[in-house]
């Protein structure tokens, strides 16, 4: 018996040691994996501190580049608001590496008419006719066709030059038609151009003639301005920080185109006023309306005037379009009216070998004006009527009791806003009994970075 609980103290014993021998092995285990597991978590420590410094680097660098992003783009879109309307290129102060390089354009307009009265034939009763303002020419013709260069010269500059070609009855030219520079950064809404450029008085005398609704110049511009006035000079222009726009302005130029002519008061032969105000009713109308004045000191102008002449013009447009967006679609309704005064001599120029010419006096008032209509039906077609009429005077070389009048349809295809053609019949009475019908299909093509146009 001793014996046997003698062999039983000894088992447990054994079984003591042992179990403690294996706690020991365990907890010696637990301590390395601890051990292990604090070194492993260390080096992901230093891992993320490492990441989180490189994701602030990133941070700072990524910050940095927007503020100058945002101060580059500041900087363009300031300049394209200072620029004017037909700048295409790039500030002069830009990033752009294409910035003092020109836009160019080149505007390709051609037509063919068909009179049924002879062009040698045509006379208008009460205006006589000169250069550029009677009907186009019978059959084929490259009508005039320009190209321009456009750019700001810098930060405080813009520059123009516009090179036409015309084809009148056959007598064929090409000439600088605006050759101009714009101050660009001058305050409170001042604005000066110098140089040769088409005056701002009335609304379509700025315009060039391939961005008309028609293919011809309404009779008013054809007898009082010989189509368009454009001459060497300067312009002084003011535009109110107001919700709608005002703006005021005056020229002076050197008076040596017709109507004026002579270049009188030592080069400084014409001057002008004009004022237009303009603005939105709602969010689909739009108007724009204006008075204007030319006068000039003449000595023999084309068509034999000399003497004082004063031109008042009155203009008013009116535009309907869907959600305001002319291209889609919209109507368009413009009307201007002239009245000229005349005060002096008329003078023909002589016959070959001729020296003596008969002097009459020219005083007396005359008259004119047109309306039209556009309807833009959608981007691709237009249809429009226009209606002009010019009112003689009742005494002086060109006395008359006739009154031209015209009436005009065209129906326009657009295949882009650089392309159109156009399809137009005038019925024309220019003098008692005598009528012109004519049909003209025209074509307008532009190429290159051509400026946006006005309203």
């Amino acid at each position: 018996m001793k014996i046997f609980f003698a062999a039983l103290l000894s088992l447990a014993g054994a079984s003591s040691a042992l179990a403690a021998s294996a706690t020991d092995t365990q907890l010696q285990a637990l301590d390395e994996r601890i051990r292990a597991l604090e070194t492993e978590g260390a080096k992901l420590r230093e891992q993320a501190a490492a990441a989180l410094a490189a994701a602030d680097a990133a941070r700072a660098e990524l910050d940095k580049m927007k503020a100058s992003l945002q101060a580059t783009q500041q900087a363009q879109a300031s300049a394209a608001v200072a620029a004017p309307v037909q700048a295409s290129g790039a500030s002069g102060g830009g990033a752009n590496g294409n910035a003092f390089n020109p836009a160019i354009a080149v505007i390709l307009n051609g037509e063919y008419a068909h009179h049924s009265l002879n062009p040698d034939r045509y006379v208008r009763a009460g205006f006589p006719l000169v250069e550029g303002a009677g009907p186009d020419p019978q059959g084929l013709s490259l009508g005039e066709s320009e190209i321009s260069f456009a750019a700001n010269v810098d930060d405080k500059f813009y520059g123009q030059l516009t090179l036409s070609y015309h084809d009148d009855n056959g007598q064929t030219g090409t000439e600088i038609e605006e050759a101009y520079i714009d101050t660009l950064a001058l305050p409170d809404g001042f604005n000066v151009r110098a140089g040769r450029f088409f005056s701002n008085i009335g609304y379509l005398d700025s315009h060039h003639t391939h961005t008309d609704n028609f293919v011809d110049r309404p009779l008013a511009y054809q007898a009082f301005l010989g189509n368009q006035y454009g001459d060497d000079g300067a312009q002084l222009r003011w535009v109110a920080p107001l919700d709608f726009f005002l703006e005021l302005g005056g020229e002076a130029f050197r008076g040596e185109n017709y109507p004026s002519g002579g270049a009188n008061h030592s080069g400084v032969g014409a001057h002008t006023l004009f004022a237009h105000a303009g603005g939105d009713v709602g969010t689909e109308n739009s108007w724009l309306a204006g008075v204007s004045m030319l006068k000039s000191k003449t000595t023999q102008a084309d068509d034999g005037f000399s003497g004082d002449n004063t031109l008042y013009v009155a203009d008013a447009t009116w535009k309907w379009a869907p959600h305001g967006n002319t291209k889609d679609g919209g109507v368009t309704v413009r009307s201007e009216y002239f009245y000229d005064q005349r005060d002096g001599s008329y003078a023909p120029l002589p016959p070959p070998g001729d020296n003596i010419v008969p002097i009459t006096l020219w005083r007396g008032d005359r008259r004119g004006a047109y309306l039209e209509g556009v309807w833009r039906l959608n981007r691709i077609w237009d249809i429009g009527y226009r209606y002009d009429k010019l009112w003689a005077a009742s005494s002086g070389p060109f006395a008359s009791d006739f009154d031209p009048t015209r009436h005009s349809v065209e129906l326009t295809w657009r295949n882009s806003e650089f392309s159109f053609f156009r399809l137009q019949l005038s019925h024309d009475e220019p003098a008692p009994k005598l009528t012109d019908n004519t049909l003209s299909l025209q074509y307008d093509v532009s190429l290159g970075a051509h400026g946006a146009h006005k309203f």
